[in-house]
C-alpha cells in the first residue's frame, strides 16, 4: 500500500519504515521554531524548571516578529526578554527585524523538504510549500520539544486538492487558496494534510505555493504540502543550501479521504467576507464595497512578486483620498529587493505607506490596526472578528492585484479591468 507524503514524512522522524493515518508516533524535530509573543517569555520557566538544556541548538530558530517594532512598553519587555534568552543560550539563529517567522525560516535555508518543523504559531504551515510536513504547537508543548528534540504526533490523512489548467489573466495563488477554503470549510480539513498538486499549482512560482501552504491551516489543516520540484532545488541553492535535496513525493496508490479536482482556467478572483475566511465569493458578487484601508503584505502576500503586481496596477496612479494604503514587505530582504527595482518609490508616489516588515497590522499587534466601524481589504490570511483590531471593524481578504485596485478605488474593485494582458505577461516573466 502506497503512502502519502505526510505518511513518509513522519515515518522517516519515527524511524519506521512505514506509518498510515491514524498512527500515533514518537518523532524527531528537525526545526523548532519560536516567535517573541509564543516564545521564550512563556515557555522559559517550564523549560528552566525541567532542567533548562536545549537539545541541539543548531536545531532551534527564534524570531522576533510580532512586537517589532514594539509600540507598547509590554511588547518592548517581550521583545528583549527574547533577546536576552536568545543570547545567553547561545543560539547561532535569533532574528529581528527581519519580518514574519515564517518568511525568515523560508528564506534562511532552515526549510527542506522532508523536514520535520514545529513552530509555536499556526501559519507554521507555509513551510510545507517546500515539501516539509510543519505545523503550529502549543508554548507548553514547545518545553518539551526545547529538553528533548521530540514529540508525539498523530499521522494525519490527506485531502488531494487537484488544480489541473492555466490560471486566467489577473487570478492568483490567493484565489486558488480562497475557492479551495470555501469548498472544503474552516474546518473541513481538521486535522488533516492538504496536499495541492496539478499543472496549475507546478506552475505557479515559489512566491505563490507558499500563499498556498500559508493558507492551509484556514481550513483546518494540520499543514499544507506540495510536491517538491526544481523549482524548490533552485529556490533552496539561491538561498545557499548545497546538500542533496529529498524530492518526497506521495506514491500513486497512496490513500486519500478525499480528492478534489478543479480546472483552474474556470476561476476568477475571489473574495473572502467578514468574519469567516471560507465566506467567499467571486468579486463580482462584492465589488463596489467601500473601504477605509488596504493592507498589502503579511506572510501570506508581501513578497516580491506580491509588491511587483502591486506596482504594476499603481504605477502612475493615486489611490483614493477616501483611504490608507498600508505596504508590509514579508522580509526585509524583500524590502531590499522592492527597494533596487524602484516598487517602493512608485508604491510611495501612488499614496501608500511603506511600514517596516513585520506581522504589524494582520494579527492587530502594531502599525495600522482598524477602529470601530472601519472596513479594510487585506492581502493576508485572516478576517476574522477583531483579528485586524476592533471586533466592530470588518476584514475582507483578496489578491494582492486585488487590494491595489481596491486601493485606486477606494471600494472592492476586480482587478482585471487594470491588468491588461500584456501587462500580465510582463509580470510572470520579470
Amino acid at each position: 500500500m502506497g503512502m502519502t507524503m505526510s505518511e513518509k514524512i513522519l515515518a522517516k522522524a519515527s524511524g519506521q519504515a512505514n506509518v498510515k493515518a491514524g498512527d500515533i508516533v514518537w518523532v524527531k524535530v528537525d526545526i523548532a521554531m519560536m516567535h517573541d509573543l509564543l516564545g521564550p517569555w512563556l515557555v522559559d520557566g517550564g523549560f528552566r524548571r525541567l532542567g533548562g538544556k536545549l537539545f541541539d541548538k543548531e536545531k532551534v530558530v527564534v524570531v522576533s516578529d510580532h512586537c517589532t517594532p514594539p509600540a507598547t512598553v509590554q511588547q518592548a519587555d517581550i521583545l528583549k526578554f527574547t533577546r536576552d534568552w536568545s543570547r545567553n543560550q547561545e543560539l547561532p539563529y535569533y532574528y529581528e527585524f527581519e519580518g514574519p517567522c515564517h518568511q525568515v525560516i523560508v528564506e534562511h535555508g532552515h526549510v527542506r523538504p522532508g523536514r520535520l518543523i514545529l513552530g509555536t504559531d499556526s501559519h507554521t504551515c507555509m513551510a510545507g510549500g517546500l515539501g516539509a510536513f510543519a505545523t503550529g504547537i502549543g508554548s507548553t508543548e514547545m518545553i518539551g520539544v526545547l529538553l528533548t528534540g521530540e514529540t508525539w504526533l498523530k499521522v494525519p490523512e490527506t485531502i488531494k486538492v487537484v488544480w489541473d489548467g492555466q490560471l486566467p489573466h489577473g487570478v492568483y495563488a490567493k484565489d486558488i487558496v480562497l475557492k479551495t477554503i470555501k469548498d472544503i470549510g474552516h474546518a473541513g480539513a481538521t486535522y488533516q494534510t492538504i496536499e495541492f498538486s496539478g499543472s496549475a499549482i507546478s506552475d505557479l512560482s515559489m512566491d505563490e505555493r507558499l500563499v498556498l501552504s500559508n493558507m492551509a491551516v484556514e481550513a483546518g489543516a494540520k499543514t499544507g504540502l506540495i510536491e517538491p520540484d526544481q523549482k524548490v532545488v533552485d529556490y533552496l541553492r539561491s538561498k545557499g543550501v548545497t546538500e542533496e535535496i529529498d524530492m518526497i513525493s506521495s506514491d500513486e496508490d497512496a490513500i486519500y479521504s478525499r480528492v478534489l479536482y478543479y480546472n483552474a482556467s474556470e476561476l476568477e478572483p475571489q473574495v473572502a467576507c467578514p468574519h469567516e475566511v471560507d465566506n467567499v465569493h467571486a468579486v463580482s458578487s462584492v465589488e463596489g464595497k467601500a473601504v477605509d484601508q488596504v493592507y498589502l503584505g503579511s506572510c501570506t502576500n508581501g513578497r516580491i512578486s506580491d509588491l511587483r503586481i502591486a506596482a504594476q496596477i499603481l504605477k502612475g496612479k493615486k489611490i483614493s483620498k477616501n483611504i490608507r494604503c498600508l505596504v508590509v514587505p514579508a522580509s526585509q530582504h524583500v524590502w531590499m529587493q522592492a527597494n533596487k527595482e524602484g516598487i517602493l518609490d512608485i508604491l510611495t508616489e501612488a499614496g501608500c505607506i511603506v511600514n517596516m516588515p513585520s506581522c504589524g497590522a494582520c494579527g492587530g499587534f502594531t502599525s495600522g490596526v482598524i477602529g470601530a466601524g472601519e472596513v479594510v481589504m487585506s492581502s493576508s490570511n485572516r478576517n476574522f472578528r477583531g483579528r485586524m483590531g476592533s471586533p466592530k471593524g470588518e476584514v475582507y481578504l483578496g489578491s494582492p492585484a486585488a487590494v491595489a485596485a481596491t486601493a485606486i478605488e477606494g471600494k472592492i474593485t476586480d482587478p482585471r479591468k487594470y491588468l491588461p494582458k500584456e501587462v500580465m505577461v510582463n509580470v510572470i516573466h520579470h
